[in-house]
């Protein structure tokens, strides 16, 4: 992977050497402050063209690649910024990047193959197809390097004719030796299949070579393999469940990453059983074939020694329709175990893992429950308020006054957006348990009195009207609580919908008079739209 990483032809690696570059240009201002200069910054289009005729130089070619690296990497930052060059500009410069596969430099090389890729699009066609019997015969050569780039810029400017022409060529860097050729070769082909129909279907030829490469010792052959199969067999259902089942039985898959694939397209297969109603019963153990043997894959998957598969597996169980309680534990006790790693990105994904799977299994999450208080007080904000909301699904009518209790301090630690989730948790929980809505509704109403901004008041506000809503006896509390807040409120809107609450539920309640003077308040004190409100509110 890390080959693949150092050799690949990305801007994303052109972008790091610009940084790295930048770095190295730091300068100390008077004040003793970093101050950085951009070697690529007040760049003219004309001066950097009037540069690119080094590349016409052999001698400059032999003797200088570094100052063609630069002058190419200028080019690069032109168009990448949105200073492109004309047509006759750009057939120009091409022309002169091609003489530059006479030198042996290989990061000069590399740069010559980036480039090409990034303005293969914007020359014309005639002219890039000029450079393919350089790239044909780099692909063809000794060195890896050049084999595998010349491979991946060849996928962009070939098209159906010339990648006939070019097959048994490619079809040999699918199976090579060399992991970082072989790796090259199975993404063009993707990228190839996806381009047009005529290259998809000389593509699918070569399934033969690619299942060969599954077999391959490097675990980035075996992830791209895998990948380019499902493109190939994607619309041909049999077809993917044989798939399928041939590698989950065969165990011949060592890269976590093919195995990640793998736990998806299985999950998908049983998707596709449930929503095509394949599968006669709601467990996927007393199913069909597949259904079976795929759910024994992915409880199998559970005990992997990569956390990512592990992972994976349990996410794709927690995610399949309608399973049963015991189907889905495995999973559930994985997630549990992971609730407690030291990897915070570990905890984050079991934690929203198991927030989903509460959603409809409240009981087989709150086993976490201990393991989930743990997590409240966790450094990550997101795990903590993760931790919160998947404890409001599933914590008991018993645990809300202890719940709310830990929210209290955990609440005034954290951003508005964080809040907002915990209150529309906390109206979800009232709902589930009616009789505790006047403990929720005055916790809510609290922190309609605390430091925030407009969405966390708008979404409280909201979440108590909804409440009156659904739960009628909360009416006469809820509304009190906002009189209370409308006393000292700073945002209009939320001012004039309290009122406009209180003009059509307070005349229906127990002592309309009560509200009156805070309705009154509001026409005296407030600016003219509360107060129009508040004089159609009195009215009713």
């Amino acid at each position: 992977m890390e080959s693949q990483q150092e050799e690949g032809l990305t801007i994303n690696t052109l972008m790091k050497e610009v940084q790295g570059t930048l770095d190295k240009f730091k300068l100390e201002d008077d004040n003793g402050m970093a101050d950085y200069y951009s070697p690529y910054a007040n760049l003219e289009k004309a001066q950097v063209l009037h540069e690119a005729r080094c590349f016409h130089d052999p001698t400059a070619v032999r003797e200088s690649p570094r100052k063609c690296c630069t002058v190419i990497a200028q080019l690069l930052h032109l168009t990448n910024t949105g200073q492109y060059l004309n047509s006759a500009e750009a057939t120009e410069v091409f022309f002169g990047v091609t003489k530059l596969f006479m030198s042996d430099d290989a990061s000069l090389r590399r740069m010559v193959y980036l480039f090409i890729k990034d303005v293969a699009e914007t020359c014309n066609p005639d002219d890039v197809i000029i450079v393919t019997s350089s790239l044909t015969k780099d692909m063809t050569c000794d060195v890896d390097l050049y084999r595998a780039n010349a491979l991946r810029v060849l996928a962009r400017i070939v098209d159906a004719a010339m990648l006939g022409a070019i097959e048994r060529y490619v079809k040999q860097a699918v199976v090579d030796s060399s992991g970082q050729v072989s790796s090259a070769a199975l993404v063009s082909a993707t990228h190839l299949f996806e381009k047009n129909a005529e290259s998809a279907a000389i593509v699918k030829r070569w399934i033969g070579e690619t299942t060969e490469a599954t077999q391959s010792p490097n675990e980035m052959v075996q992830f791209h393999a895998m990948q380019l199969l499902y493109q190939i067999k994607k619309h041909d259902r049999l077809g993917m469940q044989k798939l399928v089942t041939q590698f989950s039985q065969r165990n011949t898959l060592k890269s976590p990453l093919a195995l990640v694939l793998l736990v998806r397209y299985t999950a998908k297969l049983l998707h596709d059983e449930v929503s095509e109603g394949r599968l006669p019963g709601t467990s996927f153990q007393n199913g069909s074939n597949f259904s079976r043997a795929g759910y024994a894959f992915l409880e199998a998957s559970l005990r992997h020694k990569s956390e990512m598969v592990v992972y994976e597996a349990a996410k794709a169980i927690c995610a399949l329709p309608n399973i049963e309680p015991q189907e889905l534990a495995p999973a559930v006790n994985v997630m549990q175990l992971f609730l407690s790693s030291p990897k915070p990105a570990v905890r984050f994904a079991a934690m929203k893992t198991v927030s989903q799977v509460a959603v409809n299994h409240p009981r087989m999450v709150s086993k976490c429950n201990e393991d989930l208080e743990a997590l409240i007080a966790d450094a990550n904000r997101s795990i903590a308020t993760l931790a919160i909301t998947t404890l409001l699904k599933t914590g008991s009518e018993n645990s809300v006054d202890r719940l709310l209790k830990q929210i209290s301090v955990f609440l005034s630690e954290i951003p508005d957006e964080y809040k907002i989730t915990i209150v529309k948790s906390l109206q979800r929980l009232c709902l589930t348990y009616p009789a505790k809505h006047r403990v929720l509704v005055g916790f809510l109403s609290n922190f309609l009195r605390e430091e925030g901004g407009f969405e966390f008041k708008r979404s409280i506000v909201n979440s108590i009207v909804s409440l009156i809503k659904a739960v009628p006896e909360t009416t006469e509390s809820s509304l009190l609580h906002l009189c209370e807040f409308i006393e000292d409120c700073e945002f209009t809107m939320l001012s004039t919908q309290i009122l406009h609450l209180l003009g059509e539920l307070g005349p229906a309640t127990a002592a309309p008079a009560r509200y009156i003077r805070f309705i009154y308040n509001r026409v005296i004190l407030e600016n003219s739209a509360v107060r129009a409100a508040a004089v159609a509110a009195l009215s009713k």
